[in-house]
């Protein structure tokens, strides 16, 4: 990828450009405000000057609302030779695309499952992505050309691509994202109507309990009226729970014995399948998730190549999580890219490179 056009400078919009800049990709920006596009600019994502000739990949960074039309657009501008778009619910764009006449051969949708709870381009910043998962969902007749295309996109970003359908993203995303927003407001609105000295206690864990209800009501409320049915489902399920949770309180508050022992087993058994959820979004260390970097090492196509490399990463006492390898037999070289913890990348490329492996 040599050229891309970026429609929207918001948070991801730019800082998507950021990264393919940071890449040596030339960036084209654009957006309906166009203070938002020039500030993106200035921060070195990329020029607000339209291309002069067709770019490799086009990126629909705008609501969810507007992907369709912003996509038809495009197409008939003929702006790019592949398009995408990272909106947070993948079924709804998809339908109006088909809709309003797209090419769905040229086109495939994706969600990099990253944020913030600010908004706009100043927030961006050129690592946003790393170590995340991309998730792309091809319609049914993408063309492998355009999937590559979009491939390339998510690993030039640092991110993990995922290829799930439309509708299976959106119950998924409904679940571990658009769902506890929602949750998280619902607990913050408790808060808004308290005392002030009760919430002058607040802690550590109020906070995080609360954090991402701190994002932008007006992109939630777009995110949540294109996923409303998914999410609906999904509190409806947390409605019993929460149901059962009063009921357990209640039977703890009595007097009965009989009762407070039911109570007991009822909030037992509650916190103790909460607490194995829970380690299912932990890091493997029994800790928050850590964030990812991809670290690509050039190898020779001669024996005994991935054993030195691997030799050699082991003296930067840097664990490997993940290991994978681009080759063909028609090339001489390949390209082992190795995943690690973010904080010890920088570790480990001096080490490869004191080593004198070509790190890209």
């Amino acid at each position: 990828m040599r050229s891309a056009v970026v429609v929207g400078t918001g948070l991801i919009g730019t800082s998507l450009a950021l990264a393919l800049s940071a890449k040596g990709v030339t960036v084209h920006l654009r957006d309906a405000d166009p203070i938002a596009a020039h500030t993106a600019a200035s921060l070195g994502a990329g020029s607000v000057e339209p291309p002069d000739a067709v770019v490799d990949l086009a990126v629909m960074a705008v609501p969810p609302a507007l992907v369709g039309t912003v996509l038809a657009d495009a197409q008939a501008e003929g702006v790019a030779r592949h398009y995408t778009d990272v909106a947070s619910v993948k079924r709804g764009p998809q339908d109006d695309a088909v809709a309003q006449g797209c090419d769905t051969v040229r086109y495939i949708g994706g969600h990099p499952m990253a944020g913030g709870e600010r908004s706009g381009p100043t927030a961006a910043r050129a690592d946003l992505f790393e170590g995340r998962a991309w998730v792309l969902t091809p319609t049914p007749d993408t063309a492998t050309e355009t999937l590559n295309t979009a491939l390339e996109l998510v690993v030039m970003c640092g991110a993990t691509p995922v290829v799930m359908g439309a509708a299976e993203h959106d119950r998924a995303v409904g679940l571990v994202s658009h769902a506890p927003h929602l949750v998280a407001a619902l607990f913050a609105l408790r808060l808004a109507r308290a005392e002030e000295r009760a919430v002058s206690l607040a802690g550590p864990g109020v906070r995080d309990l609360t954090r991402i209800a701190g994002g932008d009501p007006a992109l939630w409320t777009d995110i949540l009226s294109a996923n409303a049915g998914v999410v609906a489902d999904i509190l409806d399920e947390v409605a019993v729970d929460l149901d059962d949770a009063v009921a357990g309180l209640r039977a703890l508050a009595a007097t009965d014995d009989a009762k407070h022992a039911e109570g007991r087993r009822r909030m037992d058994l509650l916190l103790h399948e909460g607490r194995a959820g829970r380690k299912r979004v932990e890091g493997k260390h029994g800790t928050r998730p850590a964030r990812y970097r991809t670290v690509g090492v050039l190898v020779g196509d001669q024996p005994g190549q991935l054993a030195r490399l691997f030799a050699d990463a082991d003296r930067s006492g840097i664990n490997i999580e993940d290991i994978h390898l681009e080759h063909s037999a028609a090339q001489l070289t390949g390209v082992v890219r190795l995943s690690v913890e973010q904080r010890g990348a920088a570790t480990l490329e001096e080490t490869l490179r004191g080593q004198g492996w070509r790190v890209q």
